[in-house]
């Protein structure tokens, strides 16, 4: 009766040996005041990432085991060793071992008392608060007051939910929405298991945290940075949005470079939160020897997909500084932007687009693909891609359409030489049915495009100094390789291209599996080929329509013949393919714009048309035969062995006709017996790997091409070597034989430490002309790498030929605040 007296006759109550059961109004209502002052302790970035405060590491603490269904419907769940009441001072005590059940949430504490007089809930001793959404706070002293708007917290630790913790030796709560934290700290690292009173690698400290509800801030005083325990930064003042802001305006981590042309630079990145969907980022940059340079960034996430723009502009102080470049101009500017946007499940749609005053702007100020200092060097591409797409994926089924635009980035392109694409399209679709019990799929090819000048391509020291290039005849039948390929032919090239194939296997009583197909392909092409010098030397000029049909019938064998044996299995099998079909029309006198990459190995031996893109089309008899052999080890491991040949049984070898750009000359395949292929893989476990690969001069048996490759990964290091031999090509350009070595390795020096580097050797030239050597740390809260590159590059927007770029390169990030990264060519050499 006593104790439903000082809970104000609100609550029913009943009681049991070491049990309170309360069903209360009052006291959910205090245990939220403590959920209020000691859960908003962490912070977040201005535009996004959370930034929590940290502390020297707790011991373990043992989880009490939690009653079933405690504390849920909105009923408190009361448990303690005893429960004391003061009918003197008008308080309830609950002492031994508290936990508090409630909504999720727990409390436990070793003694927990409620004052009516003074309406406050104090809890001493082992104070630990677990909320629903996992976060853990602990405490020496909690003291609140019934309306939780007043109170103070002693000795307060945090650990939240995504692994980040606080500390504060006091926490103080004012007015209802401002709270103080006294010495707070924070980290995202993980304590020492060790020593879990070491410091943490990095750790934000503070004088004074103060949170600021109403607004929805948090201010620092007094900040510093510090790793192992030692500062390494002071921050008189900041101050940054708290958690439960997902966005708000602010300014983002400053930025600084380095640059001969532009000078020293610093930039300070503004961001406004204008909306749920939308944002704003404003980035002045100044840099002492060109001036103001303005960047802007417009977001904005629909219900369906996103996208973005970015605009930049500077009126250059010191134009002089670009003299002879194409930078040598008082604007200069560009806009790019992308998007992408989902129809359905199985629809999106999107575009990139760039435009840029001239080619070397980004270049010259590390904008747009050349921003990430670490992923520019090695992945921008020569050209930026603009491009309009439709892509559409089924469960058998796939569409594809693009309009591109590309632009050429480096001194060795010509602009008038890159072509527009309006557009491609791919379709390909498997039918979920048999017709006469085989598989039909088909698939289809649209392509038009224009060029605005030739492009051609010299391959020997015979061109002429003024670009032109000359054959020997018009005629590709009669016509010896050329001085130069076509690369690409000026002018308008349209082509519709469509394939039905239909395939099915038997395999007969014998084991032995035939598998006839057919397939019926058919070509539109519209080309009106520019008279511009040269061209007619390797394509007709003017308009042409053509139509080109290739049914083709063919039939596969296998028979597969197995030994098994007490430590595994063999598997050989003779494998043939006769395909008949007639001359490839007008070869070599159209366009190929898709096709000019042909390499024939053991992987497209058996494949029905060996030509990778739809310009070209394998035309004439042919037969492809081969043995493959496979060895299973029942404790692990394999051996794979395939060797075969190509023969050209009859009518016009297409890989033996001299197209614009010479494919098919030189690969194996030109002569009626082609060269031998074949390879040998091998695998004794998951830890050694070895593959070689060779083709075989058809008539001296000499060495045309030949790779080995050898991998192996340990627990701690792994290590691969290539070696590549490669003949001369004179036709494709490749006056001389190539042979050289590749060889990458790493190393893990310790849990979070590792090294690594690769390098290639020219045998031929004896010099290494590409390596990397880095060293990095990555943890579950910060990453450090350091690499030192040499590779090929275009230093500048007017290089006609790539040099040897040396290049350091380091990256810093610190999980929840945010990292930076930072590039500096160390020079270059030929």
């Amino acid at each position: 009766m006593a104790i439903t007296a000082a809970l104000h006759g609100r609550t029913r109550m009943f009681t049991r040996r070491n049990r309170l059961r309360c069903e209360s109004r009052r006291l959910p209502t205090i245990l939220a005041a403590i959920f209020t002052v000691v859960l908003g302790g962490y912070f977040t970035s201005a535009a996004n990432a959370q930034v929590p405060l940290t502390y020297n590491a707790r011991p373990p603490v043992v989880k009490p085991k939690k009653p079933v269904n405690a504390g849920k419907d909105g009923q408190m769940l009361v448990q303690a060793a005893e429960m004391n009441y003061d009918y003197n001072n008008n308080r309830i005590a609950a002492v031994g071992s508290v936990q508090i059940y409630w909504n999720g949430s727990t409390l436990e504490a070793d003694k927990v008392i409620y004052d009516q007089k003074t309406k406050r809930l104090h809890a001493e001793g082992n104070v630990r608060l677990t909320d629903a959404d996992g976060k853990i706070t602990y405490a020496n002293l909690l003291d609140l007051s019934d309306d939780y708007r007043d109170g103070f917290v002693d000795s307060l630790r945090l650990d939240t939910a995504d692994s980040t913790r606080m500390a504060a030796t006091r926490a103080d709560r004012t007015n209802g929405d401002v709270t103080v934290f006294q010495n707070g700290v924070y980290t995202a690292c993980a304590a020492c298991r060790d020593n879990p009173k070491k410091p943490p690698l990095w750790q934000v400290k503070a004088a004074r945290i103060i949170h600021n509800q109403t607004e929805k801030m948090l201010y620092f005083e007094n900040a510093s940075i510090e790793f192992f325990g030692q500062p390494i930064a002071y921050l008189p003042y900041f101050s940054t949005p708290d958690p439960t802001v997902k966005r708000k305006s602010g300014i983002l981590t400053p930025n600084y470079m380095s640059n001969t042309f532009t000078g020293v630079g610093a930039e300070i990145p503004y961001y406004f939160a204008l909306a749920p969907d939308y944002d704003l980022t404003l980035t002045p940059r100044v840099t002492s020897r060109q001036g103001l340079l303005m960047q802007g960034e417009f977001r904005q996430r629909l219900i369906n997909g996103a996208y973005e723009i970015r605009g930049y502009g500077i009126n250059q102080a010191d134009p002089g500084a670009f003299a002879g470049l194409p930078g040598d101009k008082t604007w200069r500017g560009g806009i790019d932007s992308k998007g992408q946007f989902a129809l359905n499940d199985k629809w999106v749609w999107g575009w990139d687009a760039v435009a840029v005053s001239d080619i070397a702007f980004f270049r010259d100020y590390n904008l747009g693909p050349y921003r990430n200092a670490l992923s520019s060097f090695l992945l921008v591409p020569d050209t930026g891609l603009s491009q309009l797409y439709l892509t559409g994926v089924g469960n058998r089924s796939y569409f594809d359409a693009r309009v591109m635009h590309f632009l050429g980035y480096s001194g060795a392109d010509v602009q008038s030489q890159i072509p527009d694409v309006h557009p491609v399209i791919d379709y390909s679709n498997i039918m979920g049915w048999n017709v006469f019990g085989g598989e039909v799929s088909y698939k289809g090819n649209f392509t038009s495009l224009s060029r605005g000048t030739a492009d051609f391509d010299a391959i020997n020291n015979n061109a002429s100094i003024n670009g032109l290039c000359t054959a020997t005849s018009a005629d590709p039948m009669a016509r010896m390789p050329a001085n130069c390929l076509l690369r690409g032919a000026p002018g308008d090239y349209t082509r519709l291209s469509g394939e039905v194939q239909w395939r099915r296997s038997f395999t007969d009583p014998y084991g032995q599996i035939f598998t006839p197909f057919a397939s019926l392909r058919a070509d539109l092409i519209s080309a009106d080929i520019l008279a511009q010098p040269g061209v007619a030397n390797f394509i007709p000029t003017g308009t042409e329509q053509v139509a080109r049909v290739m049914p083709t019938v063919g039939l596969e064998y296998r028979y597969p013949f197995i030994n098994v044996q007490p430590w595994g299995s063999t598997t050989v099998e003779p494998i043939a393919q006769i395909i008949i079909r007639p001359n490839e029309t007008n070869a070599g006198r159209l366009p190929n714009e898709d096709a000019q990459s042909l390499t024939f190995d053991d992987s497209n031996l058996f494949r029905v048309d060996k030509f990778a893109g739809w310009d070209r089309v394998e035309g004439g008899g042919r037969a492809n035969v081969g043995v493959q052999a496979t060895t299973q080890f029942d404790r692990g491991g394999f051996i794979n062995v395939l060797f075969g040949q190509s023969y050209q049984l009859f009518g016009l070898n297409s890989y033996a006709v001299t197209d614009p750009t010479n494919t098919g000359i030189g690969s194996g395949l030109a002569t009626p017996r082609s060269d031998y292929v074949g390879r040998i893989s091998y695998q004794p476990n998951s830890t050694f790997n070895f593959s070689t690969r060779v083709r075989l001069d058809e008539a001296t048996m000499a060495v045309r091409r030949f790779e080995a490759e050898a991998k192996a990964n340990f627990d701690r290091f792994s290590v691969s070597l290539l070696y590549g031999n490669y003949d001369a090509q004179p036709e494709l350009g490749y006056l001389s034989r190539r042979e050289g070595i590749l060889g990458t390795a790493s190393f893990k020096v310790a849990q979070n430490w590792v090294i690594s580097g690769g390098a290639r050797y020219d045998l031929t030239n004896e010099k290494i002309n590409q390596y990397i050597i880095g060293a990095g740390y990555v943890d579950d809260c910060f990453i450090f790498a350091l690499n030192y590159i040499t590779d090929y590059a275009y230093v500048t927007s007017t290089s006609l030929t790539p040099v040897t770029d040396h290049r350091v390169m380091l990256q810093l990030g610190l999980r929840t605040i945010g990292g930076t990264s930072f590039s500096q060519s160390a020079g270059t050499s030929q």
